[in-house]
């Protein structure tokens, strides 16, 4: 797959259509912009009304060019766009910055614009970006079409919906003075070009060594998640989203498409594919900068080097909440650290060097070195006042922090262990802690966002290696008995009844305890005949009711005909006053299941990412405690086991308080199963298995429902 945006977003002449000498227009800003920052393309003013425009020849339209353009900025208002579109596509320009608003964002007349803007632009051959985008920025080929002071070239890629978030990344990286910007882009409305096109994009842009993200929402979250797959195997991709997935936020009648369009569920999908989320505002730009320089890293120890104890606590701590691990040292490394640190240093990680380095902060590299050697560390964290010992001590030890520096820098060019670097006086940037900077190593004035970026190098190596032994599950082909219920329940304008969902999981391997249906009290005979007299659960059938329990719809440890008639009867009473047009077609009857751990497995169809499957605890709490995990169909093995293993429930599951841990491995089948049954059967909106019991053998799916898409699938 190759984008079709490389010409217009990195173009070597352009159209500003709208350009002025009025100081206060953006045609204006922009061809300052242009020059101010040393363009070396070549710029077509185009303006009925001048000759020229700050000394270059401006044309009175598109199509009076002498050439083509690459690109046209729009700067005129909306109304005109349409035609204007019309016009580049006539004269050979293959993509247009729409900077008007006023389209769909404001009310329904402007939505209606808004799709003639999109039609003409796909009569015209034309990309857009906008309408009303703040605009873009290419700053390895000059061109700065916000007109946006002391901004860097370098190779982070920002596509941002919100003009003052970039406009705060552009002074963080100014602050920090180490951090520049390949590729900005404000999406606005995405009438055409969406967040999957930026992110092939810029995946493919040479300049670009990180994809970063602000994302209020998304317009095609699975085209998204469809490209970030494979992205995110060549370079970092970081989001921050903003808020929750307000399209996904439906009125469902499951517990997983209550639950589904989350910010949560949001958050599992992309980070599925390998992106890295962050979840404050303040992280974007320090994730961004050590994800770009380090890449990843292979594992989640890290050895922690301090020359403070409160501070390697604090390491510690964070370390541990990130999911990350203090790497067990090896005899050598404490032999060989124990020859050069004082007899009092702490050779436990974290490592404390108890004053070792007061005098002597080369020592500093010098155990880097040894900790990077460690086949069991995997990151090496250098904490405290590096850089500041000149500063705090004596002046003469800055000149030997800059030889540590230099070593530290070559360590980093000779091992592919990530080296991070928090220190107090990162905010003073010595000339120690600046070297490091210029020699591609993070230095943070931060523990957490050192700790965050760690955690992100780790997050990245897992999605690497995992996705290089990742394939794809074998699909099924839908049973035609399967396509005729569904075709049948949609005639009927109805859903799945339970025991049609429970046929339908069975016939494709899910393990279902047998059940009959019972419309009349002579069938209680089979029952008998059947179940013996072991106690039984019995549930009413019926198009009208959805929730069983909230009816009265339900019986449990029944056992003997006279009991099973009582039951039957109580249980259609209750339906009838709770619903007096409910249709009963009758009531299901099956054994009580054994004791076990109860489980939630549903599926939603969310609008923005299409089908997801959700896993969790189940019974009647789980949208109380709302402890699931989300992932994308159609699902790995390797998502259908970190989604059992994401829970914060997983330790009920691997048997706490002395009870039987539950067959892991039965329970990533039965995802699987799910799975590639809903990829099977278009037809079906939602599904919720809830509850599923899990054993230390097996499963056994109690309930099931399965609400029908009522529209023809083709």
């Amino acid at each position: 797959m190759t984008s079709s945006l490389h010409g217009f977003l990195a173009p070597d002449s352009i159209a500003i259509v709208g350009a002025s000498a009025d100081p206060t227009k953006r045609g204006y800003k922009a061809m300052v912009g242009l020059l101010n920052d040393g363009y070396q393309g070549t710029i077509y003013p185009i303006n009925p009304k001048a000759d020229e425009i700050l000394g270059i020849k401006a044309y009175p339209s598109v199509t009076e060019l002498p050439a083509a353009a690459d690109m046209a900025l729009i700067c005129t208002p909306a109304k005109t766009i349409p035609s204007l579109l019309h016009q580049c596509g006539e004269n050979g320009i293959k993509g247009a910055i729409i900077l008007a608003s006023g389209f769909g964002e404001v009310d329904g007349a402007g939505a209606a614009l808004e799709q003639q803007v999109l039609h003409a632009a796909q009569d015209a051959g034309v990309r857009i970006v906008g309408p009303n985008t703040s605009g873009i920025f290419n700053l390895h080929k000059k061109v700065n079409l916000l007109a946006l002071d002391n901004v860097q070239a370098g190779d982070v890629g920002i596509i941002s919906q919100s003009g003052n978030m970039l406009l705060a990344l552009a002074l963080e990286a100014q602050s920090n003075g180490h951090i520049g910007f390949s590729t900005y882009v404000g999406p606005g409305n995405q009438t055409d070009v969406g967040f999957a096109d930026y992110l092939l994009y810029l995946s493919e842009e040479d300049n670009t060594r990180v994809a970063t993200f602000y994302v209020e929402g998304f317009e095609d979250g699975r085209a998204f998640l469809d490209v970030a797959r494979e992205a995110t195997k060549e370079k970092p991709v970081v989001v921050y989203k903003s808020g929750s997935t307000e399209a996904g936020q439906k009125a469902a009648s499951s517990h997983t498409g209550s639950l589904a369009g989350s910010y949560q569920m949001t958050v599992d999908l992309l980070r599925q594919v390998g992106v890295n989320v962050v979840e404050n505002s303040d992280e974007i730009l320090p994730v961004a900068e050590g994800l770009g320089l380090l890449q990843q890293a292979t594992g989640k120890r890290v050895a922690v080097l301090a020359d403070g104890g409160g501070q390697a606590t604090i390491a510690s701590d964070r370390i541990s909440e990130a999911g990350l691990e203090l790497a067990e040292l090896s005899d050598s490394t404490r032999s060989a650290l124990r020859d050069i640190l004082f007899p009092q240093a702490s050779l436990a990680n974290p490592i404390d060097v108890a004053g070792s380095t007061d005098a002597n902060p080369g020592l500093l590299s010098s155990c880097m070195d040894i900790l990077a050697q460690d086949e069991n560390v995997d990151m090496v964290f250098l904490v405290g006042m590096f850089g500041g010992y000149g500063i705090r001590f004596a002046e003469e030890l800055q000149q030997e922090e800059l030889h540590c520096a230099n070593a530290i820098a070559s360590l980093a060019s000779r091992t592919d262990k990530p080296l991070v670097i928090y220190s107090l006086y990162a905010h003073v940037k010595p000339e120690p802690l600046e070297r490091l900077r210029k020699a591609g190593l993070p230095v943070y004035d931060s523990i957490e966002h050192a700790v965050k970026i760690m955690s992100a190098l780790a997050e990245r190596g897992d999605y690497v290696q995992r996705s290089q032994l990742a394939s794809a599950m074998p699909a099924l082909d839908a049973l035609p008995s399967n396509r005729a219920m569904f075709s049948q329940a949609r005639n009927e304008g109805r859903d799945l009844f339970e025991y049609e969902a429970k046929t339908l999981l069975r016939s494709y391997g899910v393990d279902v305890p047998l059940e009959l249906i019972v419309r009349d009290e002579t069938e209680f005979d089979q029952v008998v005949d059947t179940f013996g007299e072991m106690p039984l659960a019995m549930k009413v059938v019926s198009k009208d009711i959805l929730h069983k329990s909230d009816a009265g719809g339900v019986k449990l440890n029944v056992s003997g005909i006279a009991a099973l008639k009582q039951a039957r009867q109580q249980i259609l009473e209750s339906c009838k006053a709770y619903r007096a047009d409910a249709e009963s077609e009758g009531v299901l009857v099956t054994p009580m299941a054994r004791k076990g751990t109860e489980v939630i497995i549903g599926m939603s169809r969310d609008p923005i990412f299409g089908p997801v499957l959700m896993f969790g605890l189940g019974g009647i709490f789980v949208e109380i405690l709302k402890d699931v995990a989300f992932r994308a169909i159609p699902l790995s093995r390797d998502d259908a086991a970190s989604m059992v293993d994401q829970i914060k429930a997983r330790k009920i599951l691997e048997g706490a308080r002395g009870e039987t841990a539950v067959d892991k491995d039965a329970l990533i089948e039965l995802l699987l199963k799910v799975s590639a049954i809903v990829e099977a059967h278009p037809e079906i909106a939602e599904l919720d298995l809830n509850p599923v019991i899990a054993y230390d053998d097996g499963y056994a799916v109690v309930d099931a429902r399965v609400i029908v898409n009522q529209e023809e699938q083709s």
